[in-house]
């Protein structure tokens, strides 16, 4: 069965993940992805080993974050800085579809490898660069990582309940949403390359994916100056909350419009009392009595355990689901019936699992393919294929420090 991308062929000089997120997942989709890394030191992800106090190493000397930013690529070493390693970077891109980078424009100056020089050797590259704020404004030459995306954008006053401090989600939301959104620029310019036969540079960042994430939010507020307020349960609409269960866990349920609700959810609560009470028999009557209703609710909802009160909603048709902590998601059947976790032969670990892809195709195959790649592992099969270099001459180059 054809992969979407089979055919393909990724150059890679990025590092950390929002930018190798996007080879990432145009890996899982069939492309060839070759990434350029430093001799000697490589990726600096590769030594990610802590954040803080959490350990992310794994069996092997690995870790999960180089795993999941790098799989399904190769792995070749060049120094970007020096004239010879730069001329294998233009030998490679003239035999790729796609340049992906996300280092910062004076680093691409440096090394002589700017959209304007590479599209000279091959006009119909797409360049694809990943930067924090955009390549524009005063802010265009400033690094920042996931925590960035999240602060800059607004996101962390969207989440948590009203009166709460900033909060922050971890870990690499923000890196991994813009590596999906740099993916999806990339072929969509593909995409135009097939139709109108032409290359061009394709710019995201880790603010623009993150503010498209808070869409109807900025909407609102731009185009009727409505200020979304962060949650708050007993002021919002009480048919579109959370509530603590018997068990200590949390479902969420979303009956809206409510008013065609919410006498099947009376029913569903045993409490068909509350149809008739005067005080919630309308949607804009239950929102001014907010505050009173859901402590209704959570003394109902203490009555029994989450997954009771599941199938009750089930019989109902009632749009509720449980709020999943990450251990129970892994497990859920739901996400597994549909490969949203998948098994995976890893070359250190064995039989694994690992997140599959968010969509599936009819008639064709996505999969993650390969793990991370030692670092250099493909340099020879790379340059000798694609580069036209003997042996001989890669060894001399090894021996002035270029790959």
């Amino acid at each position: 069965m054809k992969q979407p991308l089979e055919g393909i062929r990724v150059l890679e000089c990025a590092i950390f993940h929002a930018g190798p997120g996007a080879g990432a997942i145009m890996g899982d989709l069939g492309a060839e992805v070759i990434k350029v890394e430093e001799p000697g030191v490589g990726d600096p992800i590769r030594q990610l080993n802590t954040i803080g106090s959490i350990p992310f190493h794994i069996e092997g000397g690995g870790n999960v974050f180089c795993e999941g930013a790098n799989r399904n690529k190769k792995s070749i070493t060049v120094n970007l800085f020096s004239e010879k390693g730069q001329e294998i970077v233009y030998k490679l891109a003239e035999k790729s579809d796609v340049f992906l980078t996300n280092f910062r424009p004076q680093a691409l100056e440096e090394m002589n490898i700017t959209y304007h020089i590479l599209k000279k050797i091959n006009p119909e590259i797409i360049y694809a660069s990943v930067t924090a704020f955009g390549d524009k404004g005063p802010e265009k030459n400033r690094g920042g990582f996931d925590y960035q995306g999240q602060a800059k954008s607004g996101l962390m006053f969207s989440m948590g309940e009203e009166g709460m401090p900033p909060l922050t989600c971890q870990f690499g939301i923000i890196d991994q949403a813009t590596a999906f959104n740099a993916s999806h620029q990339i072929i969509t310019a593909l995409f135009m390359r097939e139709r109108f036969g032409m290359g061009q540079e394709v710019k995201i960042s880790l603010l623009g994916s993150t503010m498209n994430m808070l869409y109807f939010n900025i909407l609102s507020l731009l185009m009727g100056n409505i200020k979304i307020p962060r949650h708050k349960r007993d002021r919002e609409n009480p048919l579109r909350n959370y509530y603590l269960c018997r068990d200590n866990k949390w479902l969420m349920m979303t009956l809206t419009p409510s008013d065609r609700f919410w006498q099947p959810l009376c029913k569903a609560l045993e409490r068909p009392d509350l149809a008739d009470e005067p005080r919630f028999s309308t949607d804009a009557d239950r929102l001014v009595n907010a505050k009173e209703l859901v402590s209704i609710l959570d003394k109902i909802f203490t009555g029994k355990s989450r997954d009771t009160w599941l199938k009750i909603f089930e019989k109902y048709d009632l749009f509720c689901c449980g709020v999943n902590s990450l251990e129970e998601v892994i497990k859920d059947p739901q996400v597994l019936e549909n490969n949203y976790i998948v098994d995976f032969d890893h070359p250190v670990l064995g039989k694994i699992k690992i997140p599959g892809y968010p969509a599936s195709f009819s008639d064709s195959r996505v999969e993650t393919k390969t793990s991370v790649p030692d670092l250099g592992e493909h340099t020879e099969e790379v340059l000798v294929k694609l580069g036209g270099l003997s042996l001989e001459e890669i060894s001399k180059l090894r021996d002035e420090g270029v790959c």
